[in-house]
């Protein structure tokens, strides 16, 4: 069946950095694009990446845009998220997910949470001051 399993969470200081892995089996690696979201306590999901392998395209939230880095290695069907000058308010579960698109037609933007229809267990970044 399809998993997604993701790794590399921790404890960091602000301005630190941090990888996130999402390995993938069960389906073949570039049928589906790749997102990470995060959740932060109390927030929505938040689309923060989403790489459409075949495609070679990358997409960021506003929000990290310049800070993470989103990248796959099809040897080893695993999806990367490198995390740079991480802050606090960076502090959430991670996800990764996969589905047939990245982004809301026409529109350059990560789709919702809701549109994916496999998600890993999550692993948790926790960002200190």
């Amino acid at each position: 069946e399809v998993q997604l399993v993701e790794s590399g969470g921790g404890l960091v200081q602000a301005g630190g950095s941090l990888r996130l892995s999402c390995a993938a089996s069960g389906f073949t690696y570039g049928d589906y694009k790749i997102a990470w979201f995060r959740q932060a306590p109390g927030k929505e999901y938040e689309g923060v990446s989403c790489i459409s392998i075949n495609e070679d395209s990358t997409y960021y939230a506003d929000s990290v845009k310049g800070r993470f880095t989103i990248s796959s290695d099809a040897a080893k069907n695993t999806v990367y998220l490198t995390m740079k000058s991480l802050k606090p308010e960076d502090t959430a579960v991670y996800y990764c997910a996969a589905d047939n698109y990245c982004t809301v037609v026409g529109s350059g933007l990560i789709r919702p949470a809701a549109y994916f229809g496999f998600w890993g267990q999550g692993t948790l970044v926790t960002v200190s001051s």
